[in-house]
């Protein structure tokens, strides 16, 4: 049975269906074609374009004439990829879409169905507003690098690419560090504008066939193919470390990161896609975990590591409710006489498992997924209750994290607490490291004057390992200063130890602020920390830590010498 073309054109013809379209729809079903959205062409067994509805019509720039080729049709509308459609119009079977453009930017799925006689029938549909919306969805709109969607996409068709040529692909997952801090102290503007100049660095240091995305916050991702692996993963994570690194000037702000990287390799590493993402993933924490500013490649045993740190976080969560923390109180000392002066609290977590966790476990755990705020409330919160009950001239000396500090509730998390227990400002102290004092000098300093309008007394903890002690001791007047243990347990063995204990008790004195060293363990230590003009101390030599019950005993066995 051969087609008939002529009938089929004057049947599908738009006149004839403008005409008598009752008529047409009930005798000629197929007749709707001429006006679907979908363009149509119908190509014979030579490749001639029989028939054209009014879409295909005008999705191109030359009409269809009469016997005119479909391979004549595509080179002279200038249709891009053309080839592949050509060869799946020969092939006289079905085909899945082939995305075909026009020179109009018009993006069009082009599909093949055979018809009897070798004759194919050609279906387009318009996929512009589509391809461009998806491309709009695949790109972050900050940096308008790829968003996690695109590199998911690059990664599957990279890896798919590879299983057939046996070529390698190395994904780098890349951590920018301290970010966090100036979205805290400058801003999100600042951050945002940060995150820019990072982008474009990423772009220049990076090839064209490497794909750079962004996943989110201040997470990049970066996909190399066809390179000689681990050389060049490692010769790119090189240069990003010390590239990223460099100092960024923004908005009058200069500001210094630097970026952490993990490193994971197809097939080396993982075969399919979620597997390489997890790996580079474990390999960026262990970047973090050794130090940050530095890059690392996965390892097998970072798997079970990651499973150990993930039972770890998930306790932790679980401790506050299930009340498995408990408070310690170390004793301070007056010398000359010989005086308690107060105590200073410390966490401890008694797990039903593990037993006793180390504080140098599970703190920095805490700080990093943020559960350090609510569990340093607590503590807080306990301890100003618990001090209600002793001496009133006994003191109780609390450590507040940088994160409490920097999450500008502090002031009103302490107010709170003093309103609720009832304990005398003047006897609530509070510790803040160094690190709780980097960067944005004027928040930091309204918060630390807010702290001292409530009446609370503040020291500044493990003085002299930091960088900025001597500017914040001029710019804030702090209580105490506390001499970090490393150059107390330092003096028996080092000079220099003993010049620093030396010049902090001299700064202190001059500057009308209270010196204590801490750490102590030893009577040579003791001696030592004395002769350099030290009058305040705590250590496992003049107290260890003990329990609420103890402390308040303490007291009483004092009291009598004290008064």
């Amino acid at each position: 049975m051969s087609i008939n073309y002529p009938e089929l054109a004057n049947a599908f013809s738009v006149a004839a269906w403008q005409r008598e379209p009752a008529q047409s729809i009930k005798d000629n079903p197929v007749a709707v074609l001429a006006e679907i959205p979908a363009g149509v062409l119908i190509v014979d067994a030579e490749g001639i374009v029989r028939f054209s509805n009014a879409s295909a019509s005008t999705m191109f720039a030359l009409m269809p004439a009469a016997d005119i080729g479909i391979r004549s049709l595509l080179h002279l509308s200038g249709v891009s990829n053309a080839v592949e459609l050509n060869r799946a119009i020969d092939a006289r079977a079905p085909s899945d879409a082939i995305r075909v453009g026009l020179p109009d930017g018009r993006i069009l799925d082009a599909r093949i169905r055979p018809l009897h006689a070798d004759a194919v029938v050609i279906t387009l549909v318009d996929v512009t507003t589509y391809v461009r919306e998806a491309a709009l969805a695949a790109n972050d709109p900050l940096t308008g690098l790829p968003n996690r969607a695109g590199l998911i996409a690059h990664l599957t068709n990279a890896l798919g690419s590879a299983k057939t040529t046996g070529a390698e692909v190395a994904v780098l997952y890349l951590d920018l560090d301290r970010f966090k801090l100036v979205n805290d102290t400058l801003g999100h503007h600042i951050g945002d504008l940060l995150l820019i100049k990072v982008a474009d660095r990423l772009r220049n240091a990076t090839r064209r066939t490497d794909m750079v995305a962004r996943l989110g916050g201040d997470e990049f991702a970066i996909v190399q193919e066809n390179e000689s692996q681990p050389r060049s993963a490692e010769q790119m994570a090189r240069r990003l470390v010390e590239l990223i690194g460099r100092t960024y000037v923004i908005s009058g702000h200069q500001l210094n990161i630097g970026a952490s990287i993990g490193i994971a390799l197809a097939p080396a590493h993982g075969h399919d896609r979620d597997t390489v993402l997890r790996h580079a993933d474990l390999a960026l924490y262990r970047a973090k975990a050794d130090g940050r500013s530095r890059f690392r490649f996965f390892q097998s045993s970072m798997d079970a590591e990651m499973q150990v740190r993930r039972r770890l976080e998930e306790e932790l969560r679980r401790a506050l409710p299930l009340r498995e923390f408990h408070l310690v109180y170390q004793p301070q000392y007056r010398l000359d006489p010989h005086r308690l002066i107060g105590f200073e609290v410390l966490l401890r977590w008694s797990h039903p498992r593990r037993g006793a966790v180390a504080t140098s476990e599970f703190i920095p755990v805490a700080e990093e997924i943020g559960l350090i705020i609510p569990i340093g409330e607590w503590v807080l919160h306990t301890a100003c209750r618990e001090a209600t009950n002793w001496d009133p001239s006994i003191g109780v000396a609390v450590n507040v994290s940088a994160a409490q500090f920097r999450n500008g509730k502090l002031v009103d998390t302490v107010r709170a607490v003093l309103r609720q227990s009832g304990l005398e400002p003047s006897r609530l102290e509070l510790e803040i490291t160094e690190t709780a004092l980097l960067d944005n000098t004027e928040i930091v300093l309204a918060q630390l004057r807010g702290l001292k309008q409530l009446g609370v007394r503040v020291a500044m903890d493990d003085f002299g390992t930091g960088y900025s002690s001597l500017s914040y001791l001029r710019k804030f007047p702090f209580d105490k200063i506390k001499i970090d243990q490393s150059f107390v347990q330092g003096v028996e063995e080092s000079p220099d130890c003993g010049a620093i204990v030396r010049a902090v008790v001299a700064l202190g004195q001059s500057l009308g602020i209270d010196t204590i060293a801490e750490g102590i363990e030893t009577d040579e230590q003791l001696s030592r920390i004395k002769a350099e003009g030290c009058r305040t101390v705590q250590g496992f030599l003049t107290g260890r830590p003990m329990s609420p019950e103890a402390a308040i005993e303490l007291q009483r066995a004092v009291a009598p010498e004290q008064t």
